[in-house]
């Protein structure tokens, strides 16, 4: 006991040592750049960046209500080391603009960025704003179990090209970007001609081609509720592309959120003349995505040439269910129970739903989610926090919440079965392994049960074929062009409420039909009224909307998308393409030519495409030439494929992503080295009824949840829908000579980076089978620093996650090994 204290005692004495000298180096690092300009610039660019943030922090929490802009944009913020990223980004890019400009003023004619800088002040650039750190390479062999699980960020999946698929990595361009200045700017900013013709406002193009009444929707006959949810719950798996985390211009002051003056971050949607809901003087705020770092004007790459503006995709590229687990080191470590050792989550302390486990509260300070009295009219009704989750849109809509509650629930089950079946088994193995186990059900879901209803059966055939093993070569990113148009298809078939149903699939008599602008950040409808079962048999018992050409999207995503209170909503139509010229996606045809698809040229041929001669006339008048349709609304605007929900160029390039996806992944749980024939056998005939059937109280359901319900897919017992069969995953107990670790003495050599010299601390007699298991393999150091420890036959070893401060710049960077 008296050893265990000791521990503890020189870890805090020689954190408080070793985050006080980092923080001396932090202030004063020691790099100064050659040009004295620059030196300056990145001093006031830091500035200006830095208030602006602290300005938006302290303005969201001055404000008393969250408006829908705010709703939107606390579903885009960057946290973690995403914000770390997006903040070195923004340093990066402010200090070069500060840099031309004043260059400028001192030359008297144009500069580009580099013109006057040396190769060294680039590279200690990169360092000072921490883009440095973004795109250095990971070290794959010190990571434990690299063949065996995955890493929470997805690095070292490719172990060739260590980065490819990782969170906090720009989405891939399969087509060259189309902005303004050829860089950086939102295609359509200028109000100039592109090929010959004006864009649009999106907003008008909205109300003429999207605009659809409640009661003029359709149900569908094939495809249920749960189709749609299901393909949010995806798509948060593969991306999140965040805003900057400022609602202030860094060039001009502005606030985002009053002022419809453009500027970076804003970029506002302009209401056009006679709009049937919106002042023509005014806007809908919008924010442009966060760039990744030495990529926009006047950002320029590390090479000193120019580089186009890229997005981040803060989630891994992978089918890993990272929205239940995170993309992050530190927010996996957060949702993980470590005062328990069954590798379980965590979950709601005070709330369950009829006895079930609930998603544990967010400590957030703001809370988007204390809807409840303004819902309710209740002035007396108890709010709640937000849920936490893998991933920050967890409690956008009381659907998608449910699913992640399910999700949550599954992984425990897991947990504790295998500790049932494998007593030796520790924490950290229980939770890997069941998380493996999760991340194959996304991936057996996607391709067996979902992709069929969305692209048709004989698309998936042709467009993904077989698979024929791990390829090194295949990029498995996210594309550009599939995070912000193709992969947004499910927006049209979001029906106007959230129907919730009883045991025997029938209307509940008090929560049956509630409005969808009613669900946004709803969490304590799971908690006080309707719980997850009534919900799920909604998505399941229920049609999605039947999608039509002309009119697409409902009111309540078009005109009141996350209104609580204030009488100006949020447009998803408009969003959606204005995010798309924000991205600088090519027009149409442009992606039509990249699918091998025919360009229509005149109005005659893109009739025959659409098959619609009136949509086709409307598109012609609003945008001049098929060149320059926004591809989200002409994709959208297809007639579907055979036995799918999207037309054929989205079925294109929904299907080429899903199979790099699945090629790419070295992980992929068909690869002959992730699981034993056994267990692939077993996840084979898994399915998301089962997963339903074991995780809440609903006793019946179809075996497809994804199809309607009739004749050839009734409602079935949960005891005939075949469970997974877990004994594939029994190990046999280990009884031979050296499968107890034993207790030994261990030399603790600590390297910091940030010394010139080696600073030594032996710590002795401590036996670290105590440490791993009774600590889960956790021990927190200070609020910087995570220790990991594993075992590896007899030996263990233990490092440190690398941390950064909320600058951006790394801390030191610290490991620590253990030799027996």
């Amino acid at each position: 006991m008296f050893l265990k204290y000791y521990y503890y005692f020189c870890l805090f004495t020689f954190s408080l040592l070793f985050h006080g000298i980092a923080e001396i180096l932090f202030l004063f690092p020691g790099q100064h750049f050659d040009s004295p300009l620059l030196e300056r610039c990145f001093e006031d660019a830091r500035k200006i960046v830095d208030e602006a943030y602290t300005y938006s922090r302290q303005e969201r929490v001055r404000r008393e209500t969250v408006s829908p802009h705010d709703a939107l944009r606390i579903l885009n913020e960057p946290r973690g080391e995403t914000r770390s990223a997006v903040r070195s980004a923004d340093y990066m890019a402010q200090t070069l603009r500060l840099f031309v400009e004043k260059s400028h003023h001192i030359h008297k004619r144009s500069l580009n960025a580099t013109d006057s800088l040396s190769q060294d002040d680039l590279m200690k650039l990169s360092d000072k704003t921490g883009c440095a750190a973004q795109i250095r390479e990971p070290q794959c062999n010190s990571i434990p179990n690299i063949n065996k699980y995955r890493t929470i960020t997805g690095v070292c999946n490719n172990l060739k090209a260590t980065r490819k698929g990782a969170s906090n990595t720009p989405l891939v361009r399969w087509q060259p970007a189309e902005y303004d200045d050829g860089i950086s700017e939102p295609k359509g900013n200028r109000s100039e001609r592109i090929n010959n013709f004006f864009l649009p406002l999106v907003r008008q193009v909205s109300n003429n081609i999207l605009r659809m009444m409640d009661a003029e929707v359709v149900n569908d006959t094939e495809i249920t509720r749960m189709v749609t949810i299901y393909s949010q719950w995806n798509d948060h798996d593969l991306s999140f592309t965040p805003f900057s985390p400022s609602i202030r211009s860094f060039s001009n002051g502005v606030n985002c959120d009053e002022s419809c003056q453009r500027g970076e971050p804003c970029i506002p949607i302009p209401i056009p003349p006679g709009d049937p809901h919106l002042p023509t003087d005014s806007c809908i705020p919008a924010f442009r995505s966060a760039g990744a770092c030495g990529t926009g004007f006047p950002a320029y790459n590390f090479s000193g040439t120019p580089n186009v503006r890229q997005q981040i995709n803060a989630a891994t590229a992978f089918l890993d269910i990272s929205q239940v687990y995170g993309s992050e080191e530190k927010l996996a470590l957060d949702l993980r129970n470590l005062t328990d050792d069954g590798g379980l989550l965590k979950v709601n302390e005070e709330f369950t739903d009829n006895g079930r486990e609930v998603l544990p509260f967010h400590p957030l300070q703001v809370n988007a989610c204390a809807t409840r009295r303004r819902v309710t009219n209740d002035t007396n009704a108890r709010e709640i926090p937000c849920f936490i989750a893998g991933d920050v849109r967890v409690d956008e809509n009381a659907a998608l919440t449910s699913l992640h509650t399910l999700f949550l629930r599954e992984h425990n089950r897991l947990a504790r079965e295998l500790r049932r079946l494998n007593p030796q088994w520790d924490s950290e193995t229980l939770y890997q392994e069941a998380r493996k186990i999760m991340g194959a059900y996304t991936q057996v879901f996607a391709f067996k049960d979902y992709l069929s209803h969305i692209l048709g059966e004989e698309a998936v055939k042709n467009m993904t074929g077989n698979y024929t093993g791990y390829n090194h070569s295949v990029d498995p990113s996210i594309s550009n062009v599939f995070a912000t148009a193709a992969y947004r298809f499910a927006h049209l078939a979001i029906q106007p409420t959230f129907s919730h149903l009883g045991a025997n699939y029938l209307q509940d008599p008090q929560f049956g039909n509630i409005p969808v602008f009613e669900a946004f950040f709803t969490p304590w409808r799971i908690l006080f009224e309707i719980g997850i079962d009534s919900v799920l048999r909604g998505l399941i018992g229920r049609p999605a909307e039947l999608k039509f050409q002309n009119h697409t999207m409902v009111d309540a995503l078009r005109e009141r998308l996350f209104q609580f209170v204030q009488q100006i909503a949020l447009d998803l139509g408009s969003l959606n393409m204005q995010r798309g010229r924000d991205h600088g996606l090519p027009g149409y045809n442009t992606w039509r030519k990249f699918c091998g698809l025919s360009q229509p040229r005149n109005q005659a041929e893109l009739a025959r495409v659409l098959n619609n001669e009136d949509l086709a006339r409307s598109l012609f008048q609003h945008y001049g030439t098929p060149d320059n349709i926004d591809v989200w609304l002409a994709g959208v605007a297809e007639p579907f494929v055979t036995g799918g929900r999207v037309g054929s160029l989205f079925a294109c390039l929904i299907a080429r992503q899903f199979k790099n996806i699945r090629d790419g992944d070295r992980l992929w749980y068909e690869n002959s080295n992730v699981f034993s024939t056994r267990q692939r056998a077993a996840l084979s005939r898994a399915s998301l009824a089962r997963i339903i059937c074991d995780n809440t109280g609903i006793t019946s359901m179809p075996r497809d949840v994804f199809s309607v319900i009739s004749s050839n897919n009734s409602v079935t017992p949960c005891s005939a829908i075949p469970r997974l069969d877990l004994a594939a995953w029994k190990q046999r107990p280990c009884t031979g000579a050296g499968c107890s670790a034993p207790a030994l003495k261990f030399l603790f050599l600590f390297i910091l980076s940030c010394f010139p010299t080696l600073l030594e601390i032996f710590l002795w007699q401590l036996g670290c089978h105590y440490f791993t298991v009774n600590y889960n393999g956790f021990f927190l150091l200070h609020k910087f620093t995570v220790l990991h420890c594993k075992y590896k036959k007899k030996n263990v070893y233990c490092e440190k996650n690398s941390k950064k401060l909320a600058t951006g710049l790394p801390l030191c960077s610290c490991k620590i090994y253990i030799f027996t």
